[in-house]
């Protein structure tokens, strides 16, 4: 079988799959960002609260300390 450029403009079965699988690649690609921005916001939210809250129970063992008995 000879290769036979396509002609402009016109629609071939095999562009129209290439065209497919192009866009389908893109959108995992898509997908996969954002994927990873949300693992990454996770990991700061979680980061974030715990050191929120430590800093809290340091807190009321500061308070705690300096109360008056």
């Amino acid at each position: 079988m000879r290769f036979r450029p396509r002609a402009q403009g016109r629609l071939t079965e095999t562009t129209v799959r290439d065209d497919v699988a192009r866009k389908a690649k893109r959108q995992e690609q898509d997908l996969e960002k954002w994927k990873e921005r949300g693992v990454m916001l996770r990991v700061f939210v979680y980061v974030f609260a715990s050191h929120l809250f430590a800093g809290f129970v340091w807190l009321l063992f500061y308070v705690g300390e300096h109360a008056q008995k």
